[in-house]
């Protein structure tokens, strides 16, 4: 074989660093309750590969390549039933995937490497580094190697995914196969022999197949066509979204797939993570966007608003649902001097939802600090006597058991 790109290296001799992570990773070297222990050592080795990366990246590929050889026969006999580990696993091989494919090692380095990995991926019987052939097209780094190893898995390939049901089966190598005809730019073998599949995770090339020859349309209609109950629709969302946005159509991906997959995390966070892929999309938009789709919980958008300094919108937003009381004296005491105006707003809705009885096990202490704050905000207008009068107001009219109104009746007479 050819060289796939020049170095003055044409080894990686792994004796040149004293790995420490190997010890840790033995065959059974983590119990049924080991997942904690066995994620932290996965950071170590991450951690120590990509210290000698900075200097050696040649180096921190045979590293990589020796961790992933060892973590399905160290993790064999923990409990995976959390999904902790699995997600750990899943992690590092995103993080070592580019370092490996980034090496400029020579081309029978790069395929002693695959072999070493193809053989590691066959005897994973959990298994936990099954993801990893998903990336193997990346792994060849050269369409020459990519088309070799697509010959050389092709004929299983084909019977493994046979429309003849007494042909087909598992076989490991199926998606190495796949994102190796997609490396060498076989579009059409990939297309011919996912003529009849069904399954997402493997015609998902397909799609990428339609998508790689232009064919933009076409690849977002197969993918929508293989939308079931048996099929992913997050994946199918983001392989559609990723293909729009590589064809440039911004406003058709984010239409169509920009809020797939957001239901985790903080309310902030969904809005950061969509406008970290949506960079031109100005960011009113997004949030107005997302209010939109999440009807009855307006108030939890209000630290979004307050963040992107929306405040008319962040006001609206804590008056017109349901909003942490905390989150609302928090914002009062961090503008009361550079937003007045906003944090006495703020303020007193905290003490409205309050006087409503709102807020998870409030107490005394967080009463007093959305009166506090609100109050030091209304200095800042030179309105005091004024605000304090209309908080008066406020809790007299909140029922006679309010916790605010007790917490509350000495500091406004109150009877």
């Amino acid at each position: 074989m050819t060289t796939a790109r020049p170095s003055g290296k044409a080894t990686t001799a792994s004796s040149r660093h004293p790995w420490r992570f190997p010890s840790h990773f033995r065959r059974g070297s983590f119990g049924w309750k080991g997942s904690r222990l066995a994620i932290e050592r996965i950071h170590e080795a991450l951690t120590e590969i990509r210290g000698v990366a900075k200097t050696d990246p040649i180096l921190a590929a045979e590293g990589a390549v020796r961790l992933l050889e060892r973590l399905s026969p160290a993790l064999e006999h923990i409990d995976s039933s959390s999904g902790a580990i699995g997600s750990a696993v899943n992690g590092a091989i995103a993080e070592l995937v580019p370092l490996i494919a980034a090496a400029p090692v020579q081309l029978k380095v790069r395929q002693k490497w695959l072999e070493r990995l193809f053989v590691a991926h066959a005897e994973d019987q959990v298994p936990y580094i099954e993801w990893l052939t998903d990336f193997w097209g990346e792994l060849c780094w050269s369409t020459e190697l990519a088309s070799h190893w697509a010959d050389e898995l092709l004929d299983i390939t084909r019977l493994a995914l046979s429309p003849d049901r007494t042909l087909r089966g598992h076989y490991h190598g199926t998606s190495a196969c796949l994102s190796s005809l997609y490396r060498a730019g076989r579009f059409d073998e990939l297309l011919d022999i996912l003529a009849t599949e069904e399954f997402w995770p493997d015609k998902r090339w397909a799609v990428k197949a339609l998508a790689a020859q232009g064919k933009i349309d076409e690849a977002i209609a197969l993918a929508e066509a293989n939308r079931s109950r048996y099929t992913s629709d997050a994946s199918i969302d983001r392989d559609c979204e990723e293909i729009l946005l590589t064809a440039g159509q911004v406003d058709r991906a984010y239409r169509a797939y920009g809020f797939s997959g957001q239901s985790s995390g903080t309310y902030l966070a969904k809005f950061r993570a969509i406008a970290k892929r949506y960079p031109s999309v100005a960011p009113a938009r997004i949030l107005g966007d997302l209010i939109s789709r999440s009807p009855g919980e307006e108030g939890k958008w209000f630290a979004t608003a307050k963040e992107l300094k929306l405040y008319d919108l962040a006001l609206e937003l804590a008056r017109a649902g349901p909003c942490d009381p905390r989150t609302l004296t928090r914002a009062a005491r961090d503008l009361a001097v550079r937003e007045p105006k906003f944090a006495y707003a703020v303020g007193f809705a905290a003490l409205d939802w309050l006087s409503r009885g709102y807020g998870h096990e409030i107490t005394s202490l967080d009463v007093w600090s959305a009166y506090t704050h609100t109050i030091r905000a209304a200095d800042q207008l030179g309105a005091s006597d004024a605000a304090k009068a209309s908080i008066r107001e406020l809790i007299a009219a909140a029922p006679m058991g309010a916790f605010a109104r007790q917490v509350l009746r000495t500091e406004l007479a109150l009877s």
